[in-house]
């Protein structure tokens, strides 16, 4: 009796785990034959566990949806990963989860085996925590971006940028992502016809949420990524230069300490533009390079390279210093 109850909770925890099984993936698994897997699967039932059968040759089982709640299956590493996860949510980003996700370890820890609630009391006792510094999020808002994407509606909001200044969008939305404290909506503004990026941290969602829309093809996971990391590094640049490298774009790009879309002239020529709160800071990352470079439509920039240029000359041959 011991050893059938510890096959059907391995048999609902393989379930669980993937959405389709073969009944020769699971006989396999658990060491027993089809015939078994399917008595099995019977008795899973009887406990009010909606298995789904798909007959043929390339037929299985599938975990259903509403039935009863499965008890929760973790082998060791599952364990203290979820341990780990809801002690960084309790300092994280998102407002109001900091005592659910408390009492949530606090209830994982009393059902884990001896072995696994010393580590995990251990990282607890010993893991001193420090308040998030940066933007909180309400989870509401969260919650309803995540269902307009799912869903593919409108979503309308008032949003205050950086400046302060404040304006109503109305967007497409399809991704949320989570970087360095801060959340970000990837959606198409219908108004600018183009890719956006928005802290969800300055959104004020309007209700209700607009009208259904057809997805659009969106951008690879990478280049998502890559466009909210360029975003994030030039949203706050308060002076914006175009600058022509005679060099290869794959060597400008090298060069760069952070990611700034970089496009080819030619083999040995490419335009980029990189931006800066302080001019004179960015025309030394631009010295840097080791290259020629041409600077254009920036006033500032030209002012403060010709400052530096003027600055190294006198380094170079030593005399009294201009007032």
């Amino acid at each position: 009796m011991l050893e059938t109850s510890a096959r059907l909770l391995r048999l609902l925890s393989l379930l669980q785990a993937r959405r389709d099984w073969t009944s020769a993936e699971l006989a396999d698994r658990l060491g027993v034959t089809t015939r078994t897997v399917r008595n099995d699967v019977d008795r899973l039932r009887q406990l009010g566990y909606p298995v789904d059968a798909r007959p043929g040759v390339a037929g299985g089982y599938r975990l259903g949806a509403h039935g009863a709640l499965p008890p929760l299956l973790l082998d060791d590493d599952e364990a203290v990963a979820v341990a780990v996860g809801l002690r960084t949510a309790a300092s994280g980003s998102i407002a109001g989860i900091e005592e659910t996700s408390v009492r949530a370890l606090a209830k994982l820890q009393q059902v884990l085996p001896a072995r696994l609630r010393r580590r995990v009391s251990a990282l607890q006792t010993y893991t001193v925590p420090v308040a998030s510094a940066g933007p909180r999020v309400d989870p509401d808002t969260l919650t309803m971006i995540a269902g307009a994407c799912r869903d593919h509606e409108q979503f309308r909001f008032g949003y205050r940028a950086h400046s302060g200044a404040t304006s109503r969008r109305a967007v497409e939305p399809y991704r949320l992502i989570n970087d360095r404290r801060r959340w970000y909506l990837l959606a198409w503004d219908l108004e600018r016809d183009d890719w956006r990026t928005f802290r969800v941290d300055r959104v004020t969602p309007r209700t209700p949420t607009g009208p259904r829309f057809t997805p659009r093809a969106l951008p690879a996971d990478s280049e998502i990524a890559e466009r909210v990391a360029r975003g994030v590094a030039e949203a706050t640049w308060r002076y914006r230069a175009r600058v022509v490298v005679h060099a290869s774009a794959a060597y400008v790009r090298g060069r760069l300490p952070i990611q700034v879309d970089v496009r080819p002239l030619g083999e040995d020529r490419c335009a980029f533009e990189p931006g800066s709160d302080h001019p004179e800071m960015l025309a030394l990352y631009l010295g840097l390079l080791g290259v020629d470079f041409t600077v254009e439509e920036s006033p500032e920039l030209v002012a403060a390279l010709r400052a530096l240029a003027q600055r190294y000359e006198r380094a170079t041959h030593p005399g009294p210093v201009p007032a």
